[in-house]
């Protein structure tokens, strides 16, 4: 009997089909699974109330006491009369959130960025009663609050050392015992001011602070300080 090869070549070629199958099959594998990685990213990153962090079920009236919520981005997100007492959110990203109505008493919001959130008072709706943004105790050392409107909130004790106040709305804000050393208070640009209208800073620490351009009357001022033309100033 002759001897021939043809058998052994076709095997190979049998197996390099296989081998070129088993190839596409896990890049065709692999590329649809980063597909749906990238859409639960964008999905999730997207997100705005009624979504879970963390465990915690984002949304008004939503209860998430002492929760972590450190360095999320929450940019833009409705918090809104959530119970957030004693929550976590240090570096987290809230700028532009609506946080109107939340109880924050005794959170760390040390560092976050706050810029242009709402924390002020949520005005009752057809689907929500009013209230009040309470910061009681909060902590918010070196946070970012520029352009934010925290008028009417309950921030008795809060801790703003360092924090940048730039534009920020205090109107009618309690500032009653706050802590304020070092924080800046500054216009950063014409036609733009930190607004202390009507604001609470009776027994306040205003040592060190930075100030200049700030606009409206607050209701009352810790012992021995004064306004004058835009400065806090020991008087």
């Amino acid at each position: 009997m002759i001897p021939t090869t043809e058998q052994p070549a076709t095997a190979r070629r049998t197996q390099r089909r296989r081998r070129n199958i088993i190839i596409s099959a896990a890049a065709a594998i692999i590329a649809v699974t980063g597909a749906v990685i990238v859409i639960a990213t964008t999905t999730g990153s997207g997100s705005r109330s009624g979504t879970l962090v963390n465990g915690c079920d984002t949304g008004i009236y939503r209860q998430c006491p002492g929760h972590n919520f450190s360095q999320k981005n929450l940019s833009g997100w409705n918090l809104r009369q959530m119970n957030l007492k004693g929550a976590d959110f240090r570096q987290a990203n809230l700028s532009g959130a609506d946080l109107r109505g939340a109880n924050l008493t005794g959170a760390n919001l040390g560092g976050a960025d706050l810029s242009r959130a709402t924390l002020g008072v949520s005005p009752p709706e057809p689907s929500a009663r009013g209230a009040t943004t309470l910061l009681v105790g909060a902590y918010l050392g070196g946070t970012n609050l520029d352009f934010a409107d925290l008028s009417g909130a309950q921030m008795g004790g809060a801790y703003l050392g360092g924090a940048s106040l730039m534009a920020t709305n205090f109107t009618g804000a309690v500032l009653t015992g706050a802590y304020l050393g070092g924080a800046y208070l500054l216009s950063p640009e014409a036609g733009v001011a930190t607004n202390l209208t009507g604001a609470y800073l009776r027994g306040a620490h205003l040592g060190g602070v930075y100030s200049s351009g700030i606009i409206g009357t607050p209701s009352n001022l810790p012992t021995g300080w004064v306004l004058v033309n835009g400065v806090l100033q020991e008087g």
